[in-house]
């Protein structure tokens, strides 16, 4: 990738050395996407970081949340401490890229990037290491589960920010559809929350011929999937955005016989606090009344929780300040949309809410991909500009 800013003789031999590492960043990115492992089981991964990091003179740190670490490098006298994570899993998807690097285990995939995010992690430990421009601890986070089981939160409940104290957090994610090594901030809420939402309806089961001696969960389940829709349109705010999307409703195994009970499964997202409280709690009033029109209970079990990605204003700033050095303003974008997606980086921002999470282009050409689709690879080009902005990161807030 071209260089488009004016850069500093110090930025200069950041990106000479960078593109010395890059066949290696290469190869390593490669492994990782060969071998997928799922959340809380990315033993190689992990083994992998884990080796890297030590060869370079870092002190590492393992089971944490289970297959987590952390490599901390300390340099001059500095009390300021930095914290920049990359997640490490992979999903439940059979790969269709056919690419040589392509996944050797049926059903396991690196759909979503992070064997680039690890790569691009492990490309800055090296140049910081060998160099060691910046005064301060630099504690390198490498996350286990991110994909829906709540690895962040498990980092930090295991003591993450005690045991190793962040002055500032940063997290950064590949965006298809993006240009190749362009970054884009936004302050405030970035993306939104998750929450998985379980409804099981009891209703009374019997013959489909005689429906009056039932109470027919799936007519239950019918009328809460519509009254669910009125949610958002009449109760939430007009200036907010909030999703709430019944994606299953399971009942019954034959025509003439109404079952005793219907599962619905719930996807409920907002940008706003207040909002998903709003969600959480007219969804448990509308299931519950609804049903009891009808006659029948219902219960509620909540799968999964993750909250609202708020960015802090002031390090969003601060790291945009760094994209547009490294890269020139051209490819700094500050402002960006918000998206309903979710992230679990949101738990860490909620223990240490002074942080940002930004995004950096995966490519927006023909054959581009999105995440989570089979067809998906991380883009390679994107290794030395992921890997110089977490290096200029560090450079620039652990001042040497």
């Amino acid at each position: 990738m071209k260089v488009q800013a004016a850069i500093s003789p110090l930025e200069s031999v950041m990106f000479d050395t960078l593109r010395r590492f890059e066949p290696e960043l290469v190869e390593i990115r490669r492994s990782i996407h060969r071998h997928p492992e799922l959340g809380f089981e990315e033993s190689r991964t992990s083994d992998l970081v884990a080796e890297k990091l030590t060869s370079w003179g870092y002190e590492v740190h393992r089971g944490i949340a289970r297959t987590g670490l952390v490599g901390v490098l300390k340099v001059g006298s500095s009390h300021k401490t930095l914290g920049l994570r990359a997640d490490m899993d992979a999903l439940p998807i059979h790969e269709a890229t056919a690419k040589p690097w392509a996944s050797q285990i049926p059903n396991r995939m690196h759909a979503c990037g992070h064997d680039g995010h690890t790569t691009m992690l492990l490309g800055a430990a090296r140049y910081l290491a060998e160099t060691r421009h910046f005064n301060g601890t630099l504690n390198l986070i490498f996350q286990p589960a991110e994909e829906a089981l709540g690895g962040a939160q498990a980092m930090v409940d295991a003591g993450l920010f005690r045991r190793f104290p962040c002055d500032a957090i940063f997290g950064m994610h590949n965006m298809p559809g993006l240009p190749v090594g362009q970054f884009y901030f936004r302050s405030g809420a970035f993306m939104a929350s998750a929450d998985s939402l379980d409804v099981t309806i009891h209703g009374k089961g019997g013959h489909g011929a005689l429906p009056h001696t039932t109470v027919d969960p799936i007519v239950v389940a019918a009328s809460i999937t519509l009254a669910l829709q009125t949610i958002v349109s009449r109760n939430v705010d007009t200036q907010h955005a909030a999703v709430i999307t019944v994606g299953s409703i399971q009942a019954g195994d034959v025509a003439n016989v109404v079952p005793a009970t219907a599962l619905m499964k719930l996807s409920v997202r907002a940008l706003d606090r207040q909002v998903r409280k709003l969600l959480l709690s007219r969804i448990e009033d509308v299931v519950r009344l609804q049903a009891q029109s009808f006659g029948a209970t219902a219960t509620i079990e909540a799968r999964h929780g993750t909250p609202v990605l708020m960015n802090d204003e002031t390090q969003t700033r601060f790291a945009h300040g760094v994209a547009a050095s490294l890269f020139g303003d051209s490819h700094a974008h500050y402002g960006a949309h918000p998206l309903m997606g979710s992230e679990d980086f949101a738990y860490m921002l909620d223990a240490n809410p002074n942080g940002c999470y930004f995004f950096i282009g995966n490519g927006d050409g023909e054959g581009s991909c999105m995440i989570h689709n089979p067809g998906y690879d991380f883009n390679d080009g994107c290794l030395t500009p992921g890997a110089a902005m977490w290096a200029g990161l560090a450079e620039g807030y652990l001042k040497a």
